[in-house]
């Protein structure tokens, strides 16, 4: 693994489709002390408030990975397998497809973007400070009284959890799913699932298909599989 920093830039995960495009190795982390256009899912800006980690890698996806796609579970049980060593792990919860929630509240994001046979995967968690004002419970590490760690240091210990989740995602999704379900909201959980251009689905977490998509138990008793969307807990 190799660690690069800067004090301040636009977006890792630019970055590192741009070093990805000169040839950059699988294993490179770039750490952002602050980033000025952090990105979210679905286009989302990202408050990039300092004292947090905002940090990108890259996968170069080989023959017979699985699918792409499902790199975003990758980094969800390494982040949650870090975060377990500040934070009591009974309070975290895993909420599809790679959100991180301590005591009910978003502590992290995680974006995945494709160029080519690469995948960028884009970490930011927030340790010293969150933002406010967003409509939905958010929080810090030190927000929930755990204390903010150095951001060098937890991204050593991430960086060193995602190549093992790594090295296990390449044998096959099976052992990823199920730890990312042992650290989920249990099965019956009720969500809210916000479907782009189709509105609001609701009904029961049943697990997730093979390949990882969400399994929701409609109200008939029929099931839905949804690839994509936003998930609320109800």
């Amino acid at each position: 693994m190799r660690f690069r920093t800067v004090a301040v830039t636009a977006s890792t995960n630019l970055d590192m489709m741009a070093l990805a495009g000169d040839g950059a190795e699988e294993g490179l982390w770039l750490r952002a002390e602050r980033q000025t256009a952090g990105r979210g899912r679905l286009g989302r800006d990202w408050v990039s408030a300092s004292g947090n980690l905002y940090a990108s890698t890259l996968v170069r996806l080989r023959a017979g990975d699985p699918p792409p796609a499902t790199l975003a579970f990758v980094a969800a049980v390494a982040l949650d397998e870090v975060v377990s060593a500040y934070a009591d792990p009974s309070v975290l919860i895993l909420k599809w497809p790679n959100d991180l929630l301590l005591g009910g509240a978003k502590l992290s994001g995680i974006l995945l973007e494709r160029t080519h046979e690469v995948v960028v995967i884009g970490i930011g968690v927030n340790l010293a400070d969150h933002p406010h004002d967003l409509g939905r419970p958010v929080t810090s590490l030190a927000t929930a009284g755990y204390g903010a760690p150095d951001p060098a240091l937890f991204l050593a210990d991430l960086a060193d959890a995602f190549a093992r989740w790594l090295a296990a995602w390449r044998l096959g999704l099976q052992a990823i799913l199920a730890r990312w379900q042992a650290r989920a909201h249990p099965r019956g959980t009720a969500l809210s699932v916000h479907l782009p251009g189709l509105g609001r689905h609701e009904g029961l977490f049943a697990g997730l298909d093979a390949d990882g998509a969400l399994r929701l138990r409609l109200a008939g008793g029929a099931e839905e599989v949804i690839h994509a969307g936003d998930v609320f807990l109800v």
